[in-house]
């Protein structure tokens, strides 16, 4: 049984000796029980995980997946932790981070499917959002600038259809490789992914045969051939524009929740309510963005919880809109 999400709470582990020792037995890459998840998301919050497991390669990862399914033991892959809070309960089960072995980018532009001036760039899923957008600059490959300054790993920023007013994750994408609960690799061409705000969704015919989501380890990304002076001009003002309107030095996990499809966007509506600089234990709703929250330093997860219902109380109660969360909330 557990408490509430302000009290103490407690979750058997799901994890006995025997699994441990197979874990241990198995997995080449780095497994650790118990670990604290404060060490790996941005807001730097979020008691232990009961096992925390990088695998170094994907024939190590399908193992491990497929014997996790085998055995109905949960489990849930992150990337940099950058779109994350974990609450005080912590996580059960299993946490598979890709940011280990899972880097490498490729770019193809010899195949007959691609038309001229387009070039095809693939991409482990552990590679950062930001390494791949200075990869594409410094290539002179245009249609990743939008995502320039957007935290966190490829995979995470494909899951989450990350983006901004200038473009998102699935208008450049082409296709995905994922491993399924059993274990088996499968390519997921774009018509068969749903995209939508700050989301992505699977077809129907994946849906149908897993309850449980695939795990991308591979994207491919349909980028265009340009001009690198012109390419490295957008960046360098659209990084100084965010650096002037985003808290930068903070721990925080980005825009904390998703913009009204329509009207006023989350942090004007915040700051409207009056709510720049509230704060609550060590979280605070940042006075640079209003979209922001903040660890001030101090801040558990229940802080950074009871602001974001906070914020959404008051906004519902003067505008009659609700916020939704931008940020995964687990465990």
């Amino acid at each position: 049984m557990s408490g509430k999400w302000g009290g103490k709470c407690w979750k058997p582990t799901m994890l006995d000796r025997d699994s441990k020792k197979w874990l241990k037995d198995t997995v080449k890459g780095l497994v650790k029980f118990d670990e604290p998840m404060s060490r790996h998301t941005s807001f730097k919050v979020g008691v232990s995980a009961d096992a925390f497991v990088a695998p170094q390669s994907l024939k190590e990862l399908k193992t491990i997946v497929k014997w996790a399914w085998e055995n109905d033991l949960e489990y849930m892959v992150i990337g940099d932790g950058t779109n994350l809070l974990v609450k005080d309960c912590g996580i059960r089960g299993i946490v598979l981070v890709l940011t280990r072995g899972f880097k490498d980018i490729l770019t193809k532009d010899d195949s007959k499917d691609i038309k001229e001036g387009d070039v095809k760039v693939s991409v482990m899923a552990g590679c950062r959002l930001q390494a791949l957008c200075r990869y594409a600059i410094e290539k002179g490959f245009k249609g990743m600038n939008f995502a320039l300054g957007i935290p966190g790993s490829v995979g995470g920023a494909v899951a989450m259809n990350a983006g901004t007013s200038a473009g998102t994750m699935g208008k450049v994408l082409d296709m995905v490789k994922v491993v399924m609960p059993t274990g088996r690799e499968k390519e997921i061409k774009k018509p068969e992914i749903n995209f939508s705000y700050r989301k992505l969704t699977w077809g129907k015919e994946v849906k149908r045969f897993y309850p449980k989501k695939p795990i991308i380890v591979e994207s491919r990304f349909c980028l265009t051939k340009g001009d690198p002076i012109k390419i490295k001009k957008e960046a360098d003002d659209i990084v100084k524009c965010r650096r002037e309107k985003q808290p930068q030095d903070s721990l925080s996990a980005g825009c904390f929740f998703k913009n009204p499809l329509s009207g006023k966007t989350a942090g004007e509506l915040i700051e409207m309510a009056g709510l720049k600089g509230k704060r609550i234990g060590g979280a605070k709703i940042s006075e640079i963005h209003a979209n922001f929250i903040v660890n001030c330093g101090r801040a558990s997860a229940s802080d950074i919880f009871t602001l974001k219902e906070s914020v959404q109380e008051k906004v519902s109660e003067m505008f009659n809109i609700d916020l939704e969360p931008e940020v995964k909330i687990v465990g």
